[in-house]
């Protein structure tokens, strides 16, 4: 509510800082490189699937092995032997990470990872409609991929993101802690769900070039953060 007074408020302000961000911040590609394999010389097989916006699509990092699925795998190929598919895209919000999610085969995978969020604090969403998203997705990956571990991502601190101006920056860093914040409480709540957390602050300055997108040396941070979740769930597995 609070925030969708803000917006009323100021929405003009925000309007030309928004226009101006997307004309003055570098386009940057996805990352190159397969979004699918096998990998690792571990004899415990594991499947992971990535979904997400343009961060789980590497953004910011030149090829895949840099970016999160990449080090992820990297993380993981010592113990498991790893058959992984990347489904993600640039300005994907947690709707349509779900659609693209359907358009994919019924399949078996033993863990999701999900980046998405940053593209709907963008948007006039709230925090409640987001997360009422966020768990239909859950729910859907349970029903499609009969995945028994879902890790979700906290959205990251918008408001030291440098290609942000202010007041645009305090507020998409505002709305981000809030949708954290029922995110986080409704995680606490599923068995099968995990949020991962990079751990200490952002370091802006392994940021890519457009200020807004992770560098390689933060997806490392997140592939290594990811990776400790699941091994410590699924070591002593089967």
């Amino acid at each position: 509510m609070l925030h969708q007074l803000i917006l009323v408020l100021m929405g003009p302000i925000f309007w030309v800082q928004g226009k101006y961000v997307r004309k003055s911040i570098p386009c940057l590609n996805e990352a190159q490189g397969p979004r699918h394999g096998q990998s690792g010389q571990g004899k415990k097989p594991l499947r992971v699937l990535l979904l997400g916006d343009s961060a789980a699509a590497g953004v910011g990092a030149e090829s895949q092995s840099q970016a999160l699925s990449g080090q992820l795998i990297s993380a993981l190929e010592k113990q498991f032997h790893v058959e992984w598919q990347l489904i993600a895209k640039t300005g994907f919000t947690t709707k349509q990470v779900l659609q693209s999610a359907l358009l994919h085969p019924k399949q078996m995978y033993d863990v999701v990872v999900i980046s998405a969020g940053v593209n709907d604090v963008t948007k006039p969403t709230s925090a409640a409609k987001w997360l009422q998203h966020q768990q239909i997705l859950t729910n859907t990956l349970r029903s499609h991929f009969s995945c028994q571990h879902i890790i979700l991502n906290e959205i990251p601190p918008m408001e030291v993101f440098p290609s942000l101006p202010h007041p645009l920056r305090w507020y998409l860093g505002s709305k981000a802690k809030a949708f954290n914040r029922k995110l986080t409480k409704w995680v606490d709540t599923q068995p099968d769900c995990e949020l991962v957390n990079i751990g200490g602050p952002l370091d802006v300055d392994h940021m890519a070039v457009d200020g807004f997108h992770p560098g390689p040396r933060i997806y490392q941070q997140w592939g290594q953060a990811v990776a400790k979740l699941i091994e410590a769930r699924w070591s002593s597995h089967r």
